[in-house]
């Protein structure tokens, strides 16, 4: 019988676990199933783009995973049972369930409300294709002076403000973080962002925290009412809310814990990856929730799922840092280089070629979808008998 391997999720992460397995194990001796509710990848790094009107290609996972041997369920994971090895799925042909060998978790993370009052009922969000069509939508239907503001002084609302605010230079755009602008960058860059932040127009509320939004307005904490036709919440990401109900062992946070070749503590036929799972990078802080973390991440989790399976070494991926790469509209950008724990050095690129230095990035990111080895040919192991596995997992904790 054929191993099977389901994946849950077709982001960065599932789509490099499922297609670097494919890549690592005999198509005659696994099958394996990755369950997404799209059609096609979705570059979730673009999403601010897409929210201030511009329009991303299409990448059909159909032509993505051609001739790999992956199988594209589409369906909506509705429930995990780790302890029965099964997965309950919604699909076009209604509910089923779905039996495992080895499952990949990969579902990642959503928008994260902060259980800020009027924040769910009132404010867009960009964590998601739906959320970015919607907040895409309504920035096309305001009239000209207009106001917009954009919470949170992250990675994603320096991007979504810079964007909206450069696309839209007829609205009034604003900024509210709680500390200071770009407080965790260089010098270099934290001036760097100020001036891009000016020359966009952007009025930027520091050291504020938002206490309750409503359709027109928000409100901080000290009692300050700013104008807002439109609010756009991007305070962090929380956890899958299916992680809870699995039967996996979870962090303190939510996430799924895992050792360091991503495999579930608790369940050894599971591995998690990406905003699903939390383990120790450099220096021993948990890995934060990125694309930077995640696909490294993908690439242990299936190389270590493959090599187990064929009675192997298991390999170790180094996982550390190197740069924060933001895109501040469509010609400006800032490359802030960090240490391995994901700390700002000095060293920092700005302007254009930031931009295109962000550009080339992006590009790489969907392209190290389709191609999960990186260009390397990959050797395609047998999966061993279950002697020679259990023989090769004692020797390797003898």
């Amino acid at each position: 019988m054929q191993h099977r391997i389901i994946v849950l999720g077709a982001g960065y992460t599932g789509a490099v676990a499922a297609g670097r397995l494919a890549r690592r194990l005999h198509r005659e001796d696994v099958s394996i199933t990755l369950v997404n509710p799209e059609s096609d990848f979705v570059e979730r790094v673009r999403l601010h783009q897409l929210a201030a009107g511009q329009d991303l290609a299409p990448r059909p996972f159909a032509e993505m995973f051609a001739g790999t041997g992956v199988e594209l369920k589409l369906a909506k994971v509705a429930a995990v049972d780790a302890d029965r090895k099964a997965v309950t799925v919604d699909g076009a042909a209604g509910r089923e369930e779905l039996a495992y060998d080895s499952l990949v978790y990969a579902l990642g993370s959503g928008w994260d409300h902060g259980g800020v009052p009027g924040v769910a009922e009132h404010a867009h969000e960009v964590s998601g294709r739906p959320g970015a069509l919607r907040l895409r939508d309504r920035l096309a239907a305001l009239e000209a002076g207009r106001t917009v503001v954009v919470v949170g002084g992250g990675l994603t609302g320096l991007e979504a403000v810079t964007e909206i605010a450069e696309a839209r230079p007829d609205l009034d755009v604003a900024l509210v973080v709680r500390g200071a602008l770009g407080d965790w960058l260089s010098e270099k860059g934290r001036e760097h962002l100020r001036k891009v932040a000016g020359r966009l127009g952007i009025t930027v509320h520091e050291h504020r925290s938002v206490a309750a939004v409503a359709a027109d307005r928000v409100t901080t904490a000290d009692g300050t009412v700013l104008p807002a036709d439109v609010t756009v919440w991007t305070t962090g990401f929380a956890v899958h809310p299916l992680a809870e109900a699995t039967g996996l062992e979870l962090a303190a946070d939510g996430r799924i814990a895992v050792d360091a070749t991503m495999r579930s503590v608790s369940h050894p036929d599971v591995y998690a990856v990406g905003d699903a799972a939390v383990t120790a990078g450099p220096g021993g802080e948990p890995l934060r929730m990125s694309c930077a973390s995640g696909v490294p991440m993908a690439w242990q989790a299936a190389d270590a799922l493959a090599a187990r399976l064929a009675g192997v070494e298991v390999p170790r991926v180094p996982i550390r840092y190197a740069q924060q790469c933001v895109s501040l509209g469509r010609g400006e950008g800032l490359i802030q280089f960090v240490t391995a724990d994901d700390r700002a050095k000095e060293k920092a690129l700005t302007g254009r070629f930031a931009a295109f230095y962000k550009e080339i990035v992006c590009k790489g990111a969907a392209w190290g979808v389709a191609h999960p080895t990186l260009g390397v040919p990959a050797r395609r192991r047998r999966v061993a008998r279950p002697e020679v596995r259990d023989a090769a997992r004692a020797q390797a904790t003898a």
